[in-house]
């Protein structure tokens, strides 16, 4: 009778979860396209919106210039914020999991190092070769190229200890932002001020045709490392334990590396290098649906696009008219968790 009774709630908990989350990453993008340098008020935004998608249905009220600042700039631009956040909200879960370390993320394990590579040297040094797909391929290259001698690196070392595989991804991704700095310093100075400011991290040149590329690579990447949340919570408990649940502890964490490879090159190729995202997402998620990857995956990709989101409306509003690289207030962020991280553990 009990068990009968608490159904019903059960179900409308798994239905309003989604829903609720649904409604506030809606409101937090109409928020943020809100807001900027001219500001524009909700309904106009609204109203924007509707009539894009539902033409005739609303009367126009707002001027053009408004109309293209909504919709050519400020909800590509939200857009990509939320991409981008989830897929690196995902990655710091599946490597924290895989590595069995807390501070792991695609920052800290070089693979953002990597994208940023492989993107300054297209941009920089090789050009378009292959057209919009190109800075992408190069920084997934560069991302999947430093994954590989990261996991070189501590083969060499014997650092088969997850906390040695982040030291490693540390020394590896200073000695690739050393080669990156090189090609900027070597690159055409006219380009210089774009790629550095690409390199904080940046979401002013997003366009609608962008943004399918991330959206993709998330969807498909991300439902691949949810689809393998059992063998992740398994990785987590030590290698022993999943080897005698059949899974072979290498090659299913280079498996992984591959995929986190793949979605932050991506990512890395259309923002720059924003940190501390990956790393602060799925410490919040645990906090409020505890250890199971089957829900901290999805968490953290919902909280990862909803905090990118906030960043880049106070990265718009806060040196108005002038944009304030994303990294730049990521950074604030994540120094912050950190020593409350730090301090939480201590206590």
């Amino acid at each position: 009778m009990i068990t009968a009774a608490l159904a019903p709630r059960r179900i409308g908990l798994r239905l309003g979860l989604p829903l609720g989350a649904a409604a506030i990453l809606l409101l937090s993008i109409i928020v943020a396209v809100s807001v900027g340098a001219v500001a524009i008020p909700l309904s106009t935004v609204w109203g924007v919106a509707v009539d894009h998608i539902l033409p005739g249905m609303i009367e126009p009220d707002w001027s053009n210039s408004r109309a293209k600042i909504v919709m050519e700039i400020r909800f590509p631009r939200t857009l990509l914020a939320g991409l981008v956040g989830a897929g690196l909200g995902l990655v710091g879960a599946a490597l924290q999991a895989v590595t069995r370390n807390p501070l792991s993320d695609p920052h800290l394990l070089g693979i953002s190092s990597g994208g940023a590579f492989g993107a300054i040297l297209a941009l920089l040094h090789i050009g378009m070769v292959i057209g919009i797909l190109t800075v992408p391929v190069f920084a997934f290259g560069g991302a999947m190229a430093a994954t590989l001698l990261v996991l070189g690196v501590a083969c060499l070392a014997s650092a088969t200890s997850a906390d040695r595989l982040v030291l490693a991804g540390v020394a590896v991704s200073f000695v690739i932002m050393a080669a990156g700095n090189t090609l900027i310093l070597i690159g055409d100075p006219r380009a210089t001020h774009t790629v550095v400011f690409w390199m904080l991290g940046g979401l002013g040149l997003a366009q609608w045709s962008h943004l399918v590329w991330p959206a993709a690579v998330l969807v498909i990447g991300g439902l691949w490392l949810w689809s393998r949340a059992e063998a992740l919570n398994a990785m987590s408990l030590g290698d022993e334990t999943a080897a005698t649940l059949g899974i072979s502890p290498g090659g299913f964490r280079m498996t992984v590396f591959v995929v986190c490879a793949l979605i932050t090159g991506v990512m890395v190729a259309f923002s720059g290098v924003i940190g501390f995202v990956g790393l602060m997402m799925p410490h919040l998620v645990r906090l409020l649906v505890g250890g199971d990857n089957a829900r901290v995956l999805p968490g953290s990709a919902f909280f990862g696009a909803v905090f990118l989101i906030w960043a880049d409306a106070a990265a718009r509003i806060l040196m108005a008219p002038e944009d304030i690289p994303i990294g730049i207030v990521t950074g604030l962020c994540g120094g912050i968790f950190f020593i409350w991280m730090m301090a939480r553990r201590s206590s």
